[in-house]
């Protein structure tokens, strides 16, 4: 890996103690890691594996998948498969379920992937550049409407509507936006008031990554997934980086962390919770000074009850 593009893998030690909490010293069973990315949470829980223990990791980046062929370790394995594909693992198989939200440093500082405004590249945007629409294909053929709805809902933009505007004058004028670059100069005449400290195209890339990439379509699907996949006692814990994934990860806990009562049999004995809330953790000031990134970072943790899924 270019030494220049190093990942910090943020509460890493939190995670992985968090995850392993409850399998004792030297654990047996089988932990997933759902995202992968340069390998920093998968490495620790190798080291904390006992010779029978065994860790899957899932990811969708060919340069993940290619950094986690430098694990020569038997108990590992690697899918490049998004974590939705988690379903795919026999049920309660799993001692451990992680999951990771964030966008590695890799991505984000790789001009040609496009995630960020800060360097101009290609309006790429996708996770796994095999398959799928990229940003600028998806931008050259969407309507005014299509554009405003996706950037409010997943960027949380009060200017939806005159980017999306803009996005379209532009492509009826010049051409459809190629560049990163395009996209920003774009956005920031299109924003009128700007958030201190926060570039104006800031939730506007946020809402066109998540969306190219289905990002919270596929986050519902692995929670939905780990239900199924953890044994009884094992860990769930994800670490989220903006408040529309830590809100999905957070009312799912909840749903099941409370026992539920059918309306249509009021005498009936109640469905018993399937989870236990266990911990919501923060990044310490040490860390975030040594890493801004991490700032925005929830990690919440829930354990696995015996109620069949």
């Amino acid at each position: 890996m270019d030494s220049s593009l190093q990942h910090t893998t943020v509460l890493l030690p939190e995670a992985v103690d968090a995850l392993l909490g409850a399998a004792g010293p030297s654990p047996s069973g089988t932990f997933v890691d759902g995202t992968f990315g340069r390998g920093g949470h998968s490495r620790r829980i190798l080291l904390r594996l006992g010779p029978e223990g065994r860790l899957i990791a899932f990811d969708k980046d060919p340069e993940a998948i290619q950094e986690a062929a430098r694990i020569t370790d038997a108990r590992f394995a690697i899918r490049h498969e998004g974590f939705r594909n988690l379903s795919e693992l026999p049920a309660g198989s799993a001692a451990g379920v992680l999951l990771d939200l964030g966008v590695s440093s890799p991505q984000i500082d790789s001009p040609e992937r496009g995630f960020s405004f800060r360097f101009d590249g290609p309006l790429d945007m996708r996770m796994d550049t095999t398959r799928g629409q990229s940003v600028a294909e998806w931008l050259a053929e969407a309507e005014v409407g299509q554009i405003a709805e996706v950037i409010r809902e997943y960027g949380e933009e009060r200017f939806a509507g005159p980017i999306a505007k803009a996005i379209v004058a532009r492509r009826e004028e010049r051409g459809p936006l190629a560049t990163t670059a395009e996209l920003a100069d774009l956005v920031a005449g299109a924003v009128k008031t700007r958030e201190a400290g926060q570039n104006p195209a800031t939730r506007t890339f946020q809402a066109l990554r998540i969306f190219i990439n289905a990002e919270l379509e596929e986050l519902q699907q692995a929670l939905e997934a780990s239900l199924r996949l953890l044994a009884p006692g094992g860990r769930l814990v994800v670490i989220s980086f903006h408040s529309l994934e830590d809100r999905i990860v957070k009312q799912f806990i909840a749903q099941h962390s409370k026992e539920v009562y059918d309306r249509r049999a009021p005498f009936a004995p109640p469905q018993a919770m399937r989870l236990v809330a266990l911990d919501r953790i923060k990044p310490g000031a040490a860390e975030v000074a040594a890493n801004p990134r991490s700032r925005s970072a929830v990690m919440r943790v829930a354990e696995r009850t015996g109620v069949p899924a």
